[in-house]
């Protein structure tokens, strides 16, 4: 069946320098899958947070109601927890010790039959760091055009 992409958070790579991206899956509520089935969700204002336990979780992520739930529908923005295994969660703690990085979403995508979330640990540009990409991309796409001058 291979992978197909639900939602995927556009301005990631504008606002952060991404360091190291993860797979994991998303434990869901069946309407949502129902509702994600028909490619609806927002995870553009969405963040990972790491409890105190040591659990992940995918807080302000946004799947609307399903349109044929009954009263026992899902809350729209609910905190989802994240499966990682235990290792990597050690090692993303660790790094996000240092100053400045965060964990936030990329994309939410169908793996075969499972929902999976691409997550990534990150680190925020300042506003000379989004010129310089958007100049550096600007030039690559005027090379590729053959239209430099």
């Amino acid at each position: 069946m291979g992978i197909k992409i639900i939602a995927k958070n556009q301005r990631a790579g504008y606002d952060y320098f991404l360091e190291e991206k993860y797979e994991c899956g998303v434990s869901l509520m069946g309407t949502e899958v129902k509702s994600l089935r028909l490619g609806k969700a927002i995870i553009n204002e969405a963040f990972v947070a790491i409890d105190s336990a040591g659990e992940v979780w995918l807080q302000n992520a946004t799947i609307p109601h399903y349109e044929f739930g009954n009263i026992n529908n899902h809350p729209e923005t609910r905190k989802r927890k994240l499966l990682l295994k235990r290792e990597e969660i050690q090692q993303i703690e660790k790094k996000m010790a240092m100053k400045g990085y965060t964990i936030i979403p990329l994309s939410l995508y169908f793996k075969d039959s499972l929902v999976k979330c691409e997550i990534a640990l990150a680190k925020g540009k300042k506003l000379f760091d989004k010129r310089d990409t958007a100049a550096k991309k600007d030039v690559e796409r005027k090379l590729r055009q053959g239209r430099f001058e």
